[in-house]
């Protein structure tokens, strides 16, 4: 699974993980010097001119562009052993000062590397060298110096002042795709604004893991807004469908950590673009594709219901689950015989889709209809034990909609669960509906039977 903003990449722009830094450490608490922290400590940003730097030959004078060349060789070199050096000193710096010396010395020597090599090696190479070193960084966790010596250098090639909160597909295609799609850059700018938001996520994370402030929250709304802009730009070209995938994948786990904080109300639109871009991508319809597509349907499906718009939300699921029966006719014509991986697929998706149409269905069912009179019909519960399964209306819905134990299990929690109460209604339920209670008090009876079964 891939990984996890406003386009104007300074200091300004990075969460508030960037605190006033503390006094350095005295040489006592110091980590111990190497050879690379002893190089760097003689350097800083101001010591290199870039008039002096632009005099030197150019890579192509010293021959082909691989790995032979003397210049692209060095520069490599510089950038492993910075690597090498963070991985080997980084858990070593526990104490606050150790920390923010050694991120000042790693954001030193990184900064002169690339004022060093940037003017004298060929712009592709170059850009495609920052978003290397930028992920490694991300894979250390190290999202601060990715993000504004990686990524932010990278696209500090086009406008630093655009604000892509206020703007249009169109403004932000020209702006950063002025040659269009088929340009062999595009593809890196894409990476870049992909690991720019993922960065400025992760940093929020850092600084408020919980989204306590409303900044924080502000922000990763932000985040998302950028990333379903990234996706409308992608979207109308098939061979981008990468880019939708990750942009869905990136926008869930987004999401699904402000559901989790509350805020489903805040996710909810953004994970039907999500579910919307899986539907409209020709090249994501694949079966292959579905069991992602079935855990977007589900999420949306959760908000709704979050929300305490469970009409939107059975609603939502009987369309998904459509959209499903769609896909499997489409290959039913395509195959002559569908496969039993498909099947599973399939199985699985409609086994989710089934448990959000439950979630609901098996109190509606119950409710009373004022329109015409109806006779109750209620079960002894202390009666019931004793029968074979099914013994309550409830346990017939669950046996019709559900083929195994586990799925009607899953159901069954499903149903009890109310994010805005508790993870499992365990209480009694305040309703004045006798009908509802009878119901909670089924599923109850039937969790018990299905957990004590074979």
């Amino acid at each position: 699974m891939a990984a996890q903003g406003t386009c104007s990449v300074s200091s300004s722009n990075v969460s508030p993980t960037s605190v006033s830094p503390p006094t350095p450490p005295p040489p006592s608490t110091a980590i111990s010097k190497s050879p690379l922290e002893s190089k760097a400590s003689s350097l800083s940003p101001q010591s290199h001119s870039t008039g002096h730097e632009d005099l030197l030959p150019l890579a192509v004078f010293y021959g082909p562009l691989d790995a032979k060349n003397p210049l692209l060789a060095s520069c490599e070199k510089e950038i492993q052993e910075l690597l090498g050096f963070m991985k080997k000193k980084k858990a070593l710096a526990t104490t606050e000062e150790q920390k923010y010396e050694f991120h000042r010395l790693c954001a030193t020597s990184l900064f002169n590397i690339w004022t060093k090599y940037a003017p004298r090696l060929p712009a592709a190479y170059y850009n495609e060298k920052l978003l290397k070193v930028g992920d490694s960084l991300c894979e250390m966790k190290e999202y601060k110096l990715a993000l504004l010596q990686c990524y932010g250098r990278y696209l500090q090639q086009f406008s630093i002042n655009f604000d892509e909160n206020k703007a249009d597909v169109n403004q932000f295609k020209a702006v950063f795709f002025p040659k269009g799609f088929g340009d062999k850059t595009a593809a890196h700018t894409f990476h870049a604004l992909n690991g720019k938001n993922i960065c400025n996520y992760q940093l929020v994370c850092d600084s408020d893991v919980n989204l306590q402030n409303k900044e924080s929250v502000i922000h990763c709304l932000q985040i998302l807004s950028s990333f379903r802009l990234i996706m409308q730009v992608a979207l109308p070209q098939e061979h981008l469908c990468w880019i939708i995938f990750n942009g869905t994948i990136y926008i869930y786990t987004i999401c699904r950590k402000l559901m989790i904080r509350g805020h489903s109300s805040k996710a909810l639109e953004y994970l039907l673009w999500a579910s919307i871009c899986m539907e409209s991508s020709v090249p994501l319809l694949s079966i292959r594709y579905l069991t992602w597509r079935a855990t977007l349907y589900t999420a949306v499906c959760q908000c709704y219901y979050d929300c305490q718009a469970g009409v939107h939300g059975e609603a939502f699921a009987r369309r998904a689950l459509a959209k499903i029966d769609e896909l499997r006719q489409l290959e039913l014509m395509s195959s002559s015989q569908p496969q039993e991986e498909s099947k599973e697929y399939y199985r699985e998706a409609t086994i989710k889709m089934a448990v959000m149409i439950f979630k609901r269905g098996v109190f509606e069912s119950r409710r009373k209809n004022k329109s015409f009179f109806r006779p109750k019909i209620r079960v002894n519960i202390k009666e019931a034990q004793t029968m074979p399964w099914p013994r309550t209306v409830t346990e017939k819905l669950l046996e019709e909609l559900f083929d195994s134990t586990a799925s009607r299990f899953l159901a069954v929690l499903e149903a009890l669960s109310d994010s805005n109460r508790r993870t499992l209604q365990t209480g009694p339920v305040f309703t004045d509906e006798v009908e509802v209670r009878d119901v909670v008090s089924e599923l109850f009876m039937a969790g018990k039977e299905l957990l004590i079964s074979k």
